[in-house]
């Protein structure tokens, strides 16, 4: 019973309770059943959990209904082929699942399934500190069974895979990525030989589809501190060059003449890793990755100048769109990863060239509701060792950022568009709607973001009716 003062205290606990609940139609149905996994783990480690993952020696599915029917619940998710069934209560959500083991076939995505007993079902799990149960019948409720030492992993912060590491990764090949992604977001170490197993047989990830990689590469990214350390882990089994090979690709220095440029690789992953100080947002952490993903392609050495990497922002925003799509991500995403490349130089090119109202003016309109997301990747892409530089670099971002406010309150630019609407336009140039009222608008708009008309109707009415002939002559 220690365990179940430790892990689930009585009392006012809410997820004692339901437990404690379950485990009375366990013993109604005459079904032993098991509480499993990640809950287990995740209470051990003192995180908090809302999934409660039950495993039963018989049928999860019925065993999912009897419990929808104790709790007055209609709504019953099942997963017939696995033997599965979700039971959402309230922002709680119970999996229950028929003990079994699944495998893989050598060139399939799809594993055969069969029932089986606890110890052949915990020993299909991915590590040893998901390996954990814990009775859900009265007679021994909670008490703990632990095949495979997790609890000593747990404690040593090790993931190790119940079963010879061969057989676990060829079973689902996904297991490595998810290694990696444990090691990052608990802080662990991959046990060594299961860390050189995936090395051995990192091209079976072939066979995973990508929605189920890119979702663990989502769960990487929100790592809360430090998701580099898992790309360093993925570039070092080799796994980088089949999931992310155009992130593999920056990995390198290059020297000529005494000049030499930044590992991208490096570069990139400590941007990631200051961006992630300031912010969850999983669009703005992708972007941190993936933007200067066209460095390689755009890399030249110039006499006297060195390495220059000129037009990458716009290469690689074609680029980031083409692997977002490979993804399977979402055009959200996309659509937001490719913006801010394609930005992510302008801020600094403002402060370098001089900070005018015409130039953010521009860059407000371009970045729109993401401006201050863009500032946030630009202050991140400052990974400079120099203190001398990085001073500059933040002082030209703060001026930059000033402008911004200033101009941003003056012209509230935010939802900026010509003040002369479409409608009004056909009316004073007497034309149909067409291609030729969208240029008249751009014409307006560009007058005043190179600030030679202000930001207001009045003013805009006035440019237009001065230069309506004009306008219509260049159509």
């Amino acid at each position: 019973m220690a365990f179940l003062e430790l892990l689930f205290p009585s009392g006012s606990c809410r997820i004692t309770k339901i437990l404690r609940r379950i485990a009375k139609i366990a013993d109604h149905k005459q079904i032993k059943a098991y509480l499993v996994g990640g809950v287990i783990r995740d209470r051990i480690l003192g995180h908090q959990t809302k999934d409660i993952d039950v495993t039963v020696i018989g049928n999860g599915i019925e065993f999912a209904k009897a419990i929808a029917h104790s709790f007055r619940l209609k709504k019953v998710l099942e997963y017939p082929r696995f033997g599965t069934a979700m039971v959402p209560y309230h922002d709680i959500v119970i999996e229950v699942a028929t003990a079994r083991s699944e495998k893989y076939e050598n060139n399939s995505r799809k594993p055969s399934v069969r029932e089986a007993n606890l110890y052949e079902d915990l020993s299909r799990r991915d590590f040893t500190v998901n390996a954990l149960a814990m009775s859900l019948n009265e007679d021994s409720l909670f008490q703990f069974t632990d095949y495979f030492e997790g609890l000593k992993d747990l404690d040593a912060g090790i993931i190790r895979t119940p079963l010879d590491p061969v057989i676990t990764f060829s079973e689902d090949p996904l297991r490595m990525l998810r290694a990696i992604r444990f090691a990052s977001q608990l802080g662990f170490k991959i046990e060594d030989e299961t860390f050189r197993t995936i090395s051995k047989v990192k091209d079976r990830m072939e066979i995973i589809s990508q929605e189920r990689i890119t979702e663990e590469l989502t769960k990487i990214l929100k790592v809360p501190q430090k998701p580099s350390r898992a790309f360093y882990l993925m570039e070092e089994s080799g796994l980088l060059e089949i999931i992310l090979p155009e992130i593999a690709r920056l990995d390198g220095v290059d020297q000529k003449n005494g000049y030499h440029h930044k590992d991208v690789f490096r570069h990139s992953l400590q941007v990631l890793d200051n961006i992630s100080k300031a912010t969850d947002k999983f669009e703005l952490r992708f972007t941190a990755l993936v933007h200067d993903i066209a460095k390689p392609q755009t890399k030249k050495y110039i006499e006297d100048k060195g390495w220059t990497f000129y037009g990458h922002e716009e290469l690689g925003a074609r680029m980031v769109k083409r692997l977002a799509r490979r993804l399977k991500m979402s055009n959200k995403v996309m659509d937001y990863a490719e913006k801010m490349t394609r930005l992510h130089l302008r801020p600094i090119a403002i402060a370098e060239e001089g900070v005018t109202a015409s130039a953010v003016r521009r860059l407000c309109v371009d970045a729109g509701e993401h401006i201050d997301d863009l500032i946030t990747l630009c202050r991140a892409d400052i990974t400079s060792k120099n203190l001398r530089k990085v001073a500059e670099f933040t002082a030209n971002f703060d001026r930059v950022v000033d402008k911004i406010a200033e101009v941003e309150e003056k012209d509230r630019l935010r939802a900026f568009q010509s003040p002369v609407r479409g409608d009004e336009i056909m009316e004073l140039c007497k034309l149909p709607p067409g291609p030729a009222v969208g240029y008249i608008k751009h014409a307006i708009e560009e007058a005043i973001l190179s600030g030679e008309i202000p930001n207001n109707y009045d003013a805009a009415k006035l440019y237009l009716e001065s230069h309506k002939e004009r306008l219509l002559s260049d159509i």
